[in-house]
């Protein structure tokens, strides 16, 4: 093989993968301005922040208002914007939410400690070597 050969095709190597993934990065960013000019009052949305809300008004250019709870609207920038959710509906404070039903079986006993003596003060214990009384709440040094 020809090494004036070798040169061009180490080149051609290394190119076609940065091609390629800025093909990837223009393809979607163009996704997700689409996404963010297709919004609509009624879409649910998640945003950047992890926040989902309510499109309330998406009538400007660069920012939209969104519906986080019942009767709070905030302005966001579109761009903070990430997902449009389909399909679910926003849930509401009045409605109360379903409860399982729970069987009248007898429950396991607990297993919560008893309460100490005092918790005010805690136990002492006399610590041999040195004739001192040492505090279990503390690393065990002697207290003077």
């Amino acid at each position: 093989m020809d090494i004036s050969l070798l040169f061009p095709i180490l080149i051609l190597l290394l190119f076609i993968p940065i091609f390629l993934s800025s093909r990837k990065q223009k393809r979607a960013q163009q996704e997700m301005q689409a996404l963010q000019s297709s919004l609509e009052p009624g879409d649910i949305v998640s945003t950047t922040s992890g926040l989902r809300a309510t499109v309330v008004d998406a009538s400007y250019e660069d920012t939209v208002d969104l519906e986080i709870a019942d009767g709070v609207v905030t302005t966001w920038v579109r761009a903070a914007v990430r997902e449009k959710i389909a399909g679910e509906e926003p849930v509401h404070v009045d409605e109360p939410p379903a409860v399982p039903v729970v069987s009248e079986e007898p429950t396991a006993p607990s297993l919560e400690k008893a309460p100490a003596e005092n918790p005010e003060q805690p136990s002492l214990v006399k610590d041999v070597e040195t004739d001192r009384e040492k505090d279990d709440s503390t690393n065990g040094t002697p207290r003077s």
